[in-house]
């Protein structure tokens, strides 16, 4: 069984790779999600099976690259509704550990169409990609019932207007 960190690395990676640098603004909407969201390239999506907060799960993830950064949404289903708050934090720490980061910032998160929840987050992350280069992300992490969800912009800099567009983009009809 693939670690989390591992797959969600992985799956970054590779859908990054083919996409044009510019940024072209679409709705995608996942499939086997609730999900809809601006994303400035066409993602692609790879699935894999991890454990998530001790729970095996199908982990999606949707991205793509543009104008210098990596924008990704993942999302996968928990069977036990007690385990969404501790996939939550699997997710987040994961993705700060991705990098071998610090968390510079973390505020509550809202998605239109969200079940709220405490461990719905947006967390700036400062860190190093395995390269060794500098990167920062903008990571969100949230639910919609039994579905947890992990948006990510990853860059050597964020652009904040473009995090910001992307990330207010998500909704959950």
């Amino acid at each position: 069984m693939l670690s989390i960190r591992r797959v969600v690395l992985g799956l970054i990676a590779a859908s990054a790779q083919g996409c044009a640098p510019a940024l072209d603004w679409r709705e995608v909407r996942p499939t086997d999600s609730a999900a809809v969201a601006l994303f400035p390239c066409k993602p692609a999506s790879h699935a894999r099976q991890v454990v998530l907060a001790g729970e095996r799960a199908t982990m999606t993830m949707h991205a793509c690259q543009a104008g210098g950064a990596t924008f990704a949404l993942g999302h996968a289903r928990m069977a036990d509704p007690a385990r969404v708050g501790p996939a939550l934090l699997e997710l987040r720490r994961a993705a700060v550990a991705n990098l071998d980061g610090q968390e510079a910032r973390a505020r509550p998160f809202l998605v239109e169409g969200m079940t709220p929840h405490d461990a719905a987050v947006r967390v700036a992350v400062h860190g190093r990609r395995p390269d060794g280069q500098a990167a920062q992300e903008d990571l969100a992490v949230f639910a919609k019932g039994t579905q947890v969800y992990q948006a990510v912009v990853l860059a050597p800099r964020i652009d904040v207007e473009v995090a910001d567009t992307y990330l207010a983009s998500l909704r959950l009809p």
